[in-house]
């Protein structure tokens, strides 16, 4: 892999910040989501255990798009395993489908990594 892209600059290009942004952009969609539930929590009769875990998760994501700014490897690892336990959390606890998170995913998979895999050799 290596030889494929040696000639690949350290230097964040547009196409690495323009993914990492939306990716960041679907993430708070989906804490705003959370927000919105929270505020009716008590009209959803939603345990309060349930908020101290997805906000959680919704930190992880957000550190996981941080961590993959900074080029380390566990945030390539962390976030979409963060957003995927966002997406079933959401699905049991409240059987509701989240197009945010599927969305991110999507663009995590197709976008995200057309734009990180290239940068590979930079990450620690």
């Amino acid at each position: 892999m290596d030889e494929n892209f040696k000639n690949e600059d350290p230097k964040k290009d547009l196409g690495f910040i323009l993914s990492l942004g939306a990716l960041l952009l679907f993430s708070l969609m989906g804490i705003g989501i959370d927000t919105d539930e929270f505020l009716q929590r008590t009209e959803l009769r939603i345990p309060m255990d349930y908020f101290l875990i997805i906000v959680s998760v919704d930190l992880l994501m957000i550190l996981g798009i941080v961590l993959i700014f900074f080029y380390r490897k566990a945030g390539v690892f962390l976030f979409p395993v963060a957003v995927l336990a966002h997406y079933m959390m959401h699905n049991y606890y409240l059987s509701t489908f989240l197009y945010t998170d599927v969305t991110n995913l999507f663009l995590f998979v197709s976008v995200g990594l057309l734009a990180f895999i290239p940068k590979w050799q930079f990450f620690k």
